[in-house]
């Protein structure tokens, strides 16, 4: 047997093949899944953008405030995910349709894609940095490439390897975070911090920074369910991803904040968004969080990225391995992109023009609409409760377009003094329960008459926890 036959075998012996799971973690173990997996440099980063454009105070608070909100949808969903066993692009199936569902699942790819792009830059030129500081020889594409070369050959050998020593990963990460949190606020107090004038220049305010992270929130969404579907209950799940996830979220923008900050008071020069900033003032232990956090979650980012097309048609029939091995080198072609890193905020506008309505949507469909619980029919390639017309239930797509379409033109053409985010979740949210809701007696009414004659086995709901 070639050694292409043997991978494919053992790649698609781990793989699910897209069916409901029953999942067995424990509370403190989901918890550490998303401690670890939200302790990654684009989060550290980002925390870079937002001093002087506001003042310290004012950045932790929005930290916080973003942070719970978005907790709150990514919690939503990673709840749906845990009661059918299913991961978060199967689940868009109960709204979207069977066919109607391929829509989100492309978004997504999209979305995961830039995200291996922007992870791998970022590990890329960091270890340039050290490289260039210890020989003077520099070639960030370089690094960058060769660093999505590992990450790739991770998702298809190692991702379960990964996905259990990430947590242990996470210890080291924070340990190494306090230090740098222990050295700036020893050299400087919060005062200092705090001194630090805004620049009204740089464009941003309040509702900016509150927009950007719930944008984080809602770009780890996508995964929610991939990782809370294996969660033992929904408790375990709800409270440990939201603890998770809230408390690496709040640390990790943080010590951007306070790491930037720090190179201000310093009197270096400092770039936002550009990890050779704070490396430069922090020096290898820094380069050593990017890039350890940049290999285990930029790994699941790709490999989540494959089983989202490996599952997006029900009863698809392609496999693991070659579809990993066109995605890996598209994401390693892309790791060349360095201008990519310039457009970041914009980039985390796309994501939330492209998924806030998206979420929206499924919790209406969900939690109001369906009662909260889908039947085992989402599993069906044709027919059944979520074929709607043709596959699609044209509904959800048309108003997932007018809801993205407004959360960009609240961000770029219209700005709203509230941000767009939140607006573009209520207008889909109330736009989708008022189409929909005309359907919520009538789905009730049909799944109960089939459980009373026992007639349909289709119309039990799927697993719950």
């Amino acid at each position: 047997m070639s050694l292409y036959s043997r991978l494919n075998r053992h790649t698609q012996a781990q793989s699910d093949g897209g069916k409901p799971v029953k999942g067995a973690y424990s509370l403190l173990r989901i918890g550490m899944i998303w401690l670890a997996a939200n302790l990654v440099v684009t989060t550290l980063l980002t925390g870079t953008l937002f001093v002087p454009g506001v003042d310290f105070a004012t950045a932790f608070l929005m930290i916080v405030v973003g942070t719970l909100a978005g907790a709150v949808v990514l919690t939503s969903i990673g709840a749906i995910g845990t009661r059918t066993g299913l991961p978060t692009m199967a689940i868009t199936r109960g709204a979207f349709g069977t066919r109607g569902s391929l829509l989100p699942v492309a978004a997504n790819v999209i979305v995961l894609m830039g995200w291996s792009w922007v992870q791998a830059m970022l590990a890329g030129v960091t270890v340039n940095f050290l490289v260039e500081s210890a020989t003077g020889y520099s070639n960030p594409i370089l690094f960058s490439v060769i660093c999505q070369s590992i990450v790739v050959i991770l998702a298809i050998l190692g991702h379960e390897g990964i996905s259990k020593i990430e947590p242990w990963l996470a210890v080291l990460i924070l340990a190494i975070m306090a230090w740098i949190f222990i050295t700036a606020f020893t050299a400087f107090d919060l005062g200092n911090f705090q001194a630090v004038a805004p620049d009204a220049t740089l464009g941003f305010t309040p509702i900016i920074v509150l927009d950007i992270v719930i944008a984080t929130a809602i770009s780890w969404t996508v995964l929610s369910a991939d990782f809370n579907r294996f969660a033992r209950t929904t408790k375990a799940g709800v409270i440990g991803s939201g603890i998770g996830y809230t408390v690496s979220t709040v640390t990790a923008m943080t010590l951007g904040l306070t790491a930037f900050v720090y190179v201000l008071l310093s009197g270096d020069e400092a770039a936002a968004f550009d990890p050779t900033t704070i490396v430069a003032a922090f020096g290898a232990p820094l380069a050593i969080v990017i890039f350890l956090s940049v290999m285990a979650t930029n790994t699941m980012v790709v490999y989540g990225m494959v089983t989202s097309v490996v599952n997006a048609k029900v009863g698809s029939k392609l496999q693991f391995l070659p579809t990993a091995l066109v995605l890996g080198v598209i994401s390693i072609i892309g790791a060349t992109w360095l201008q990519l890193l310039n457009q970041f905020t914009d980039f985390l506008v796309v994501i939330g023009a492209f998924f806030v309505p998206v979420f929206a949507i499924m919790i209406v469909d969900y939690y109001i609409v369906k009662r909260g619980a889908y039947t085992k029919d989402i599993l069906e390639a044709r027919g059944g409760r979520y074929w709607y017309k043709a596959g699609v239930n044209w509904f959800a797509v048309i108003i997932w377009v007018i809801g993205a379409s407004m959360s960009y033109i609240w961000a770029y053409v219209w700005p709203l003094p509230i941000g767009a985010t939140i607006p573009a979740f209520v207008l889909t949210f109330v736009l989708y329960l008022a189409v929909m809701l005309p359907e919520r007696g009538r789905h009730q009414a049909v799944r109960s008459q089939h459980l009373a004659e026992n007639a349909d086995e289709d119309a039990t709901p799927i697993h719950s926890a």
